[in-house]
């Protein structure tokens, strides 16, 4: 039995409801730092559920991140994240995605657009996504892989928390980028 990722089939031939693996997930996201330098974080608590039918009909995803497990690799950077004038988690302790509309882009890649709602704020997006196969874990359980990024405006969705530079341009910058690296296992269908 091979354990290699493989692409036996087209996107839209797969049915079945689907969750999320949070183990073998990312969520992360960049964000440019002082104009010059990215920093990179990740969301380490989520869950999430793809239902679709052959041909992507009736196809939904719903996923639900646990913002205080903001991971950006400094505690102190993590804990303002936390705070009132940026996530402000004690009043708005998830974001929320939920997909509108599943396109197949030829037989290897989705584009997704939803509804993100951080901080409280509705914006839809749209995401597109790469489909990197599927396998056979060592577990018996029928495993995919997708991977895919947008950018958003912070701003957008109420955070608007920001520290001029002495010499012009800004501490945090106001595009962010969101990475998806997500591996699902398939629940039923």
């Amino acid at each position: 039995m091979s354990h290699t990722a493989h692409t036996p089939r087209p996107v839209t031939d797969y049915s079945g409801t689907y969750s999320i693996d949070p183990t073998h997930s990312e969520i992360g996201f960049t964000a440019r730092h002082a104009m010059v330098t990215k920093v990179r974080g990740a969301f380490n608590e989520f869950t999430g559920t793809a239902r679709t039918e052959e041909g992507l009909a009736n196809a939904s995803i719903e996923v639900t991140i646990d913002v205080a497990s903001i991971d950006t690799r400094n505690s102190q950077r993590d804990e303002h994240l936390r705070m009132g004038e940026f996530f402000d988690v004690s009043n708005y302790p998830t974001m929320r995605f939920t997909s509108t509309d599943i396109s197949a882009r030829g037989d290897d890649g989705l584009t997704v657009v939803g509804d993100l709602t951080i901080k409280g704020q509705t914006r839809q997006v749209s995401i597109d996504f790469d489909f990197t196969g599927d396998v056979q874990d060592p577990w018996g359980n029928t495993r995919v892989g997708f991977e895919g990024s947008t950018v958003i405006n912070r701003r957008d969705f109420g955070l608007e928390w920001q520290t001029a530079l002495d010499g012009g341009g800004v501490l945090v910058s106001e595009k962010i980028t969101l990475n998806f690296d997500i591996s699902a296992v398939k629940q039923e269908g």
